[in-house]
């Protein structure tokens, strides 16, 4: 088993930055990659990034909508995965969570409760 908790939000004007963190506990070492989703209100939890967990070096993915705005990095002596989310748009409003799986594809096997991200006009 393996516990998520993702800690960082709050409210931010447009153009603002915010820092995620998602701190993991138990068996981490069968991590493969962890994730990043939102979703807001009225809408389906969509894709925000993912990074390998175990490489030598994160590999990691964006989705189009946060790619050159959102970086995600790790720090595996901490068992923490941050997203750094910088030009933040009103659109980016929603509950983000972390999820973390055992293989390089499917679903996701774990997720946090989710931080509230609150981006103002």
């Amino acid at each position: 088993q393996v516990q998520l908790v993702e800690s960082g939000g709050g409210l931010v004007q447009a153009g603002g930055s915010l820092r995620l963190s998602c701190a993991a506990s138990g068996r981490t070492f069968s991590i493969y990659d962890m994730g990043w989703f939102r979703q807001a209100p009225g809408k389906e939890r969509e894709f925000v990034g993912r990074a390998t967990w175990m490489t030598t070096s994160a590999v990691t993915y964006y989705a189009d909508s946060v790619k050159g705005r959102f970086t995600i990095s790790r720090d595996n002596a901490k068992n923490t995965l941050f997203l750094q989310m910088n030009s933040l748009k009103p659109e980016d409003t929603a509950v983000y969570y972390c999820a973390a799986r055992h293989r390089n594809h499917g679903q996701y096997d774990y997720w946090g409760r989710g931080t509230q991200v609150t981006v103002s006009s």
